[in-house]
């Protein structure tokens, strides 16, 4: 993860997953919980809707170093990526479809 200018990246390397062609929907989630069944199958819906758009779930337990130095507090959190892995967009808790198709847009 590079952070140099307030800017963050992320690899396909720190994610153990490939990035989309053209956007990444990066989800946190722990195994217990409920928003995060839901925000998974938000993401993978959307993913198959848009070509180019890869989605990556992250076990936040598991992933304890991503997760501190992403700040990352609660689960779900998903983070939109654009093509060169920079985070366009961030939210906590269970988002809408239409609020994951319009944070898209700022990625692709």
């Amino acid at each position: 993860m590079r952070v140099g200018d307030g800017v963050v990246r992320l690899s396909a390397a720190e994610l153990g997953e490939p990035l989309g062609q053209r956007a990444t929907l990066v989800q946190f989630s722990t195994a217990f919980c409920q928003p995060c069944r839901a925000t998974r199958r938000v993401l993978a819906e959307v993913a198959g809707m848009v070509a180019g758009v890869a989605h990556v779930e992250v076990d936040a337990e598991e992933r304890l170093e991503l997760v501190r130095r992403l700040d990352v507090v609660r689960t779900p959190t998903v983070l939109v990526l654009d093509a060169g892995g920079r985070v366009v967009r961030r939210a906590a808790g269970q988002p809408r479809r239409a609020d994951v198709i319009a944070a898209l847009g700022a990625a692709v």
